[in-house]
């Protein structure tokens, strides 16, 4: 589904510049990775249908691939880390998967042995060209609406969306920069761009649950280093502030994860003045109550 793209003119003097905002909080499953899931299992077989499909997800992903498989009738399955959020493994459940749990250094192990055994085709979360391509769409739809962005910000992980998008923007002729944004405490990108290939970082715990990959994916790196400008590093104290400020003078209800960008802007992460034109990739809108209640003391 095509998703809006619109002026936050509110959110200006906390960025430094023209804000917009690329809502894909408001697709299909409240986040980009419909695009994604779909795009790829839409160009399974028969027989890959008829056996049923798996992958591991924090949650987005997850809730993307149940949905798609409740659309087209395929068994689906869904590895999720035990630090998932309750609120993303109900929502995954509601659409109909079976859900396996581990830790998050062991899912795609465990995604894998299962595939093995039940002849069931992987649906990965970022490093797969189907994958990419179908978060690239978001980026198409940024060009689509012709406005000459200086910056596009982008919430980055393993680098599926990151990767589809600065591959539509820097192919279709977008002539601004593209930024990764990740938090700081796993900065896989910024490690792996600075040493020259991907590099496995050791897993921490972040309030940007979805942004948990440690080690960005092989395919995935190699179209960010072509496409990508570079990558800023945000903080989860000025991800919760940039949430709140999304949620009360944006009046944008989005997780966390998504709200990294702004965050970047509001701690000085990016150099840009009052006259760029700068846009925000809202990559999901997946949130309990519990995670908002965060906010209740956050200054901004």
């Amino acid at each position: 589904m095509k998703t809006p793209l619109i002026r936050l003119q509110n959110l200006d003097e906390y960025a430094g510049c023209k804000v917009y905002a690329k809502l894909e909080n408001m697709q299909n499953t409240k986040a980009f990775k419909l695009r994604g899931a779909m795009n790829k299992i839409l160009s399974l077989d028969e027989t890959e249908k008829e056996a049923g499909i798996i992958c591991s997800s924090s949650g987005n992903h997850g809730q993307a691939v149940s949905y798609a498989a409740k659309l087209l009738g395929i068994k689906a399955t869904i590895v999720i880390p035990e630090t998932a959020p309750k609120f993303k493994v109900e929502a995954i459940r509601q659409h109909g998967a079976a859900t396996e749990f581990c830790t998050v250094d062991d899912r795609f192990i465990v995604t894998e042995r299962l595939a093995e055994e039940n002849g069931y085709t992987i649906v990965p979360p970022f490093e797969d060209d189907l994958v990419m391509a179908g978060q690239g769409t978001a980026g198409l739809e940024i060009m689509e609406e012709e406005i000459p962005f200086d910056h596009v910000l982008v919430p980055a992980s393993g680098g599926g969306l990151i990767g589809g998008v600065s591959t539509a923007l820097k192919e279709s002729g977008f002539e601004g920069k593209v930024h990764g944004v990740e938090p700081d405490k796993l900065p896989r990108y910024t490690k792996s761009l600075e040493a020259g290939e991907p590099v496995q970082l050791e897993s921490k715990k972040t309030i940007a649950d979805a942004l948990v990959v440690n080690r960005p994916g092989d395919l995935n790196f190699e179209v960010v280093q072509k496409h990508v400008d570079g990558f800023l590093t945000v903080s989860d104290e000025t991800m919760l502030k940039a949430q709140k400020i999304m949620l009360m003078e944006g009046k944008i209800l989005a997780e966390v994860s998504s709200s990294i960008g702004l965050g970047a802007l509001i701690d000085g992460k990016l150099d840009v003045d009052k006259d760029d034109e700068v846009c925000l990739v809202v990559s999901g809108g997946n949130l309990g109550f519990e995670q908002l209640e965060l906010l209740e003391e956050i200054e901004y």
